[in-house]
């Protein structure tokens, strides 16, 4: 692929129902978009309303929800047209990446591009080079999917702009990702609080002693609970007690602001170690049609080297 030059943060709104509408009839009414060059850190605009190719009055609900009024569609263009606008202003897929606040919106392209009998090799174009930032910021910031303005808050910040327009919505996401990016170290305080700790210390050399007080007490606890042997299927149960703890710790082994003590990250290297061979074992069980399952040295070793470090 070529060197991505540039961000888009794109953001449909669509047709919507109180009283419910599957997703295929849930046409884009209006497209919002922002454009950020890398390089010199401008930022560019997009916002068209879309006419659906079902003429009819938008409910009430939709009216409300969206902001969009009937005479807002009257002359739009339908989505064939602002899509080739779209590109236009993008002017060039390949050294751009897409982005949005959920696979939402990427679906939605997908389902009206078709729909309009737009280039299926474009489509996949754009998908190629699609991030799903709010699926990113939940793994490693936030831990719930929040929306935009909560997703803002975390770092401090007012939503900018009208609410429920698509354009300031993909603007608010680009300034959360900007925030991501350039913020690691508010970034892992903020993940630490979501994630860890309800009272996060802020002098970095006291965040990481209480930091690995806690983790040395949950994976005791989790070592201690074990047993050697389980059946097949309560071992599930022990699988995905360890996923919660792995999701609860494991940012601390990407270290993103590089805060982290190297003690911290190899107590949770111990763990991801054994979630992985718990996995491996579980599976080789598994293909032999075993209806117990031995947790054996090998399998248990970070564990016990951890008991190691602590004694």
């Amino acid at each position: 692929m070529a060197d991505v030059k540039q961000f888009i943060f794109f953001d449909f709104e669509m047709l919507c129902s109180n009283k419910g509408m599957p997703f295929e009839d849930m046409e884009a009414i209006r497209l919002g978009a922002v454009k950020y060059n890398i390089e010199t850190e401008d930022i560019e605009f997009f916002d068209r309303y879309i006419q659906p190719t079902k003429r009819v009055s938008l409910s009430r609900f939709c009216k409300e929800l969206t902001g969009i009024k009937d005479t807002d569609l009257v002359g739009a263009s339908n989505f064939k047209n602002v899509f080739e606008d779209f590109l236009t202003w993008i002017g060039g897929i390949k050294k751009s990446r897409f982005f949005s606040w959920s696979t939402s919106d990427l679906s939605r392209l997908k389902i009206d591009a078709a729909k309009h009998e737009i280039s299926l090799a474009t489509i996949k174009k754009i998908e190629q080079r699609y991030v799903d930032f709010q699926e990113i910021f939940t793994k490693r910031v936030s831990e719930n999917n929040v929306s935009v303005e909560n997703g803002l808050a975390l770092y401090n910040l007012q939503f900018e702009g009208k609410k429920h327009n698509p354009m300031y919505d993909a603007y608010n996401t680009l300034r959360i990702y900007l925030s991501f990016l350039n913020e690691p170290v508010q970034s892992d305080f903020i993940m630490i609080k979501q994630f860890i700790l309800e009272e996060v210390p802020q002098n970095i050399k006291e965040m990481n002693a209480t930091l690995r007080t806690t983790i040395q007490k949950d994976l005791h606890i989790f070592a201690e609970e074990l047993n050697e042997i389980y059946k097949m299927k309560d071992v599930l149960k022990i699988i995905k007690r360890t996923q919660r703890i792995v999701k609860k710790y494991e940012n601390i082994l990407i270290n993103r602001s590089g805060m982290f003590s190297e003690e911290n990250s190899f107590y949770v290297g111990l763990l991801l170690d054994f979630y992985h061979n718990l996995l491996l074992c579980y599976n080789e069980h598994l293909e032999y049609s075993s209806k117990i399952i031995i947790l054996d040295e090998s399998t248990l070793h970070p564990l016990n080297q951890l008991s190691l470090k602590r004694g």
